[in-house]
């Protein structure tokens, strides 16, 4: 790493710790893999951000232009304060403090999912545009969006919740306040409440989501849908087509308001079903508006896990070289 501007990346979440060394064309130098220790709360989980920082500086050779830290909450854009930390349960949690104060290194924290975003736009299928919609589905649904070559943060600092736009008024509860969210239709965890709920009306049409969960229906999840609909499973199948159409609906609605040039679409849901980057290409050419959707190409995430650990080292250079200041 001697002689590059590189920045250590962390991918902070629920269950596993990602952290890396990438240098300022996006490639990952060195890695480490922890577990998430939850339970011991964030002194515990700093512990293990700064003992496999460490182990990368020390093996480095010299010292990285920073530290960029993604993990899902809500971040205080000026002080990196943990506001509230769901998956982690944190609360007002100064961890952009603590990591710099222990490891004598200015960090920079972000949300997971515009971490992600980050990483698309300077080193994944969004590079060389200045107006991208990146959109993640996973457990749940977040994004980010590049608006004129600017990453936007918002007013207090949550753009990009993509997941939370409306999708259907009479649609089910979200997480979040509102009814028929995005996430609340194609989200993993709605995916498995929907085929769950559709298997315990009709056993029968369920049968092979069954045997794949080994006769648990409850154990049924987004990953079991996928494999039965790429088996042929009507019933999987007809799940997907609703996810699908609800991806649809998300992206018109964001194609229209934001006119990117390139919609990405990433996340373990998407990763597992590959085809409805397809079929929300065709829906959204076929109903969005047409000057917004002439020059707009939709595209899978090319950095694909990878996404969380050099989208936040990419912000730590972008933030701590001087270029801004946008989170």
């Amino acid at each position: 790493m001697t002689g590059n501007t590189w920045a250590i990346g962390v991918d902070l979440g629920a269950t596993k710790i990602e952290v890396a060394g990438v240098d300022s064309a996006g490639g990952i130098l060195k890695r480490m893999h922890r577990d998430t220790d939850a339970a011991g709360g964030p002194d515990t989980v700093e512990s293990g951000i700064i003992a496999a920082a460490e182990e990368i500086m020390k093996s480095a050779g010299s010292r990285p232009a920073g530290i960029g830290v993604g993990m899902a909450g809500q971040i205080d854009p000026v002080t990196g304060m943990v506001i509230f930390a769901p998956n982690l349960d944190w609360h007002n949690v100064p961890l952009q403090e603590d990591l710099s104060g222990k490891l004598d290194q200015p960090v920079v924290v972000t949300n997971d999912v515009r971490a992600a975003a980050w990483g698309e736009w300077m080193y994944g299928a969004g590079r060389g545009y200045n107006d991208i919609v990146c959109i993640f589905v996973g457990t749940g649904v977040g994004g980010g969006i590049v608006s004129g070559g600017a990453m936007l943060a918002g007013c207090s600092n949550t753009a990009g919740e993509i997941g939370h736009i409306t999708i259907d008024i009479n649609g089910p509860a979200c997480h979040c306040p509102n009814h028929g969210c995005l996430e609340s239709l194609a989200g993993g965890w709605a995916i498995a409440r929907d085929a769950q709920n559709a298997v315990a009306r009709d056993p029968a049409a369920g049968a092979a989501m069954i045997r794949l969960a080994g006769g648990d229906a409850k154990s049924i999840t987004a990953k079991i849908v996928s494999a039965a609909a790429h088996q042929g499973d009507t019933l999987a199948s007809r799940i997907v087509d609703g996810v699908a159409d609800a991806l649809v609906a998300g992206c018109v609605s964001l194609v229209n308001a934001f006119n990117p040039c390139v919609l990405i679409l990433g996340g373990g849901v998407i990763e597992g079903m590959p085809e409805l980057v397809g079929m929300v290409d065709t829906g959204v050419h076929g109903r969005a508006l047409g000057a917004a959707g002439m020059k707009l190409k939709v595209v899978m995430s090319e950095l694909h896990n990878n996404a969380g650990v050099i989208g936040a080292a990419a912000l730590a250079i972008h933030v701590l070289s001087g270029k801004g200041d946008k989170r």
